[in-house]
């Protein structure tokens, strides 16, 4: 395969992959700057937000959290063993990390009961429509595009950029310490596994992105690519901004975020 891709170096060094796909991460750039540095994070961290805004966002949050395995099931779909060597390698990827995405809703539903939410609230979704959006939008990319985009859209985007908010909101403990301290491990699993490992996925959804698509994609494909991607950031940053909109409009004290089950 002439135009095939086989990375030969480090995986979370942009400069492994091709030229393409290293100015499709400065495209995309500050799309991402805009969720990982958003304000909503650094004031979770700070034990900064009402009890009533982080209610919303757990709730608003889960049914991605929830569903990311069976957007996942559904690229899995698309895969053909021994027809390409990208979907073999999306085939392996994939089939291995669904069941570890299986186990993070039940550390999200840990870190939500630690806020007084419970599953039927989580199910009941008595959220601001604008919510929904990002869920909305990671199945429509993994119902209507490639595999090569709507992995770009949810394992690279969306868990690339969950890394790193999450690296944020776990920095200097501050979060953590607001739970009683029989409590705090289960409540801050979800945080900081994701904050610990979830680092390389990204990085791995690129590589097999690569692979499925070659060292000179048409341009046309690599524009499909940078708008699924800048669409997932868009989408959170737009679910973080509705999360700040009722922060606001609530009244009463701000009370802090890590003390809201209490």
């Amino acid at each position: 395969m002439i135009d095939g891709f086989v990375r030969v170096g480090p995986l979370m060094d942009p400069t492994s992959y091709p030229v393409w796909a290293q100015q499709l991460l400065e495209d995309c750039r500050e799309s991402k700057r805009r969720v990982v540095e958003h304000e909503f994070y650094r004031r979770l961290r700070d034990g900064g937000l009402r009890a009533s805004t982080v209610r919303q966002f757990l709730i608003g949050g889960w049914p991605v959290v929830e569903q990311f395995s069976l957007y996942m099931a559904h690229n899995l779909g698309k895969t053909r063993y021994g027809r390409h060597p990208g979907e073999d390698l999306a085939r392996r990827w994939l089939m291995r990390n669904i069941r570890v995405e299986l186990n993070h809703a039940d550390y999200w539903v840990n870190w939500c009961q630690a806020h007084g939410v419970n599953l039927h609230d989580l199910q009941e979704q008595e959220v601001p429509p604008q919510l929904h959006a990002l869920n909305d939008w990671c199945w429509r990319v993994c119902t209507t595009e490639s595999l090569a985009v709507a992995m770009a859209a949810t394992n690279y985007a969306i868990e690339g950029a969950t890394g790193e908010w999450s690296a944020v909101v776990c920095a200097d403990g501050v979060y953590a310490e607001g739970f009683p301290e029989e409590q705090r491990k289960r409540a801050m699993k979800w945080l900081k596994m994701h904050a610990q490992y979830d680092d390389a996925h990204p990085w791995e959804a690129l590589e097999i992105i690569c692979t499925l698509v070659g060292e000179q994609p048409t341009q046309a494909l690599r524009t499909e690519l940078r708008k699924a991607i800048c669409k997932s950031y868009d989408c959170m940053f737009q679910f973080l901004e509705c999360c700040m909109q009722l922060e606001q409009q609530q009244p009463g004290r701000a009370r802090p975020a890590a003390l809201a089950a209490g």
